[in-house]
């Protein structure tokens, strides 16, 4: 990797990175995944919508397309956050991204109606959406031992995955929903706190690999201000240079993240529903599981534990290894190995996962980890293969496209399961999320054909 004698200070500059996007990537999913538990406190307490000339009644449809503006803003306000990253630098973003969240959850703690809280989460999904280009771009460029990096860069994200939603519903069954979002707010405000402070240079392993000992990374690369003196400056060059990325194997790349997209919140959005079938035990009163004496009031109206979102909440967090293991052999393997690899287990598990899980609990348990293991295990090999086909300069852009293909086009894959369980059945579900899955295998056998020299 040629960092001779400077080991040290690269690790430093390696480690102050990876601790600064874990913070920040875990900080997104906890807030992702925490906006739907308060979509069900929403429909109990609100019975309309006031837009001023219309009223709209709160139903289910009508929370949907409401909290559904700020998850389309999480990934359409991707591209324009990879624009501005080759710009300003990712630190700048990252600290953004903090701050919005941070005033989002503020905004939606003293949010006296619907129509507030529907502001809310539009501030949530534009701050949240300029994280991934930033932070991956930081990891892409900042991190000698990339592959490392995209792996705890995994972890974090799955541990707000998995623990995020859970802090949430703890918290409400105790407190008012305004002070659970005001308190969710504090987090964030620390993490921007301490990602101000933080000191790192953002160009160290394009440096290192440019120039090797003799490169300094804080010279011309980046002006001493973590940009990449790159980037794209007008309409006209953004044209241009989204021809140029899209000219060679990125456009595969990005064809493939589609797909594993619409694979992502095509199982992941329906899936609880789909155990809680599967596993027909009823939900457990929360009474049941404390001391006597601590258990107050009707209980008729005591709060109670879905068992399937246990299930679902620990097939999100076996993805931490997931992440682990493929960030890993990023580093060991070619990446369009493992997404072949990865995909195509994928594939077999749609296939296999309902008549597995119908054998009994022991199966599903067994099925479930393995879809959480590979579901997370393709993420590091494809965001170091968009590192791999796209030149470090326009770095910021290519990962702003991902993430538009991955959480933008790939949003499409919860309305397509919704409309199959409608019209069809689970079955037919797995299979259309099996071919999203073989279609990302062929991509990745093309790339793998193709070999092209990394830019």
């Amino acid at each position: 990797m040629g960092v001779g004698t400077v080991a040290g200070d690269v690790n430093r500059n390696d480690r102050s990175i990876v601790a600064l996007v874990m913070l920040a990537h875990g900080m997104v999913h906890t807030y992702e995944l925490s906006i739907p538990i308060f979509v069900a406190i929403w429909l109990g307490e609100f019975a309309s919508i006031d837009l001023g000339l219309a009223t709209v009644p709160v139903t289910t449809a009508s929370l949907g397309v409401m909290t559904g503006l700020g998850f389309a803003l999480f990934g359409l306000g991707a591209l324009p956050g990879g624009i501005l990253v080759d710009r300003v630098g990712s630190k700048r973003l990252i600290v953004a991204c903090l701050l919005g969240m941070a005033g989002s959850f503020v905004l939606l703690a003293l949010s006296p109606n619907l129509v507030v809280v529907a502001l809310a989460l539009l501030v949530w999904g534009a701050a949240a959406s300029v994280y991934h280009p930033a932070g991956l771009r930081l990891i892409s460029t900042g991190v000698e031992e990339r592959g490392t990096g995209f792996a705890y860069h995994g972890i974090a994200g799955n541990i707000g995955i998995g623990f995020g939603p859970f802090l949430t519903a703890l918290l409400l069954l105790f407190f008012d929903w305004h002070l659970v979002a005001g308190v969710l707010a504090l987090p964030a405000l620390a993490a921007a706190a301490l990602a101000t402070r933080a000191n790192f240079e953002e160009q160290a392993a394009v440096a290192a690999a440019d120039g090797g000992e003799g490169g300094d990374a804080g010279d011309s690369d980046t002006g001493g201000d973590g940009k990449a003196g790159a980037g794209v400056e007008s309409f006209a060059e953004l044209v241009s240079q989204s021809k140029h990325l899209f000219a060679g194997g990125f456009a595969l790349v990005f064809a493939l993240v589609m797909f594993s997209g619409l694979y992502y919140r095509g199982v992941t959005t329906f899936l609880p529903d789909l155990l809680g079938s599967v596993i027909g035990i009823e939900p457990i009163p929360v009474s049941a599981l404390l001391p006597a004496g601590l258990v107050s009031g009707s209980a008729g109206r005591a709060p109670t534990l879905d068992v399937e979102l246990f299930v679902y909440a620990g097939l999100l967090t076996v993805g931490v290894f997931g992440q682990y293991v493929g960030g890993k052999l990023t580093d060991r393997i070619r990446t369009e190995r493992g997404i072949v690899a990865g995909f195509g287990a994928l594939a077999v598990i749609a296939i296999a996962f309902l008549p597995v899980a119908n054998l009994g609990v022991g199966p599903l348990l067994a099925i479930c980890a393995l879809l959480g293991f590979f579901l997370f295990m393709v993420q590091p090999f494809y965001q170091a293969t968009v590192a791999e086909y796209t030149p470090a300069g326009l770095r910021g852009l290519s990962y702003g496209f991902t993430y538009l293909g991955v959480f933008g086009v790939g949003a499409l894959g919860g309305a397509i399961a919704g409309y199959i369980l409608t019209v069809a059945d689970s079955t037919a579900l797995f299979a259309v999320l099996a071919g999203f899955a073989a279609a990302a295998t062929l991509l990745g056998v093309t790339l793998l054909r193709r070999r092209p020299t990394p830019a």
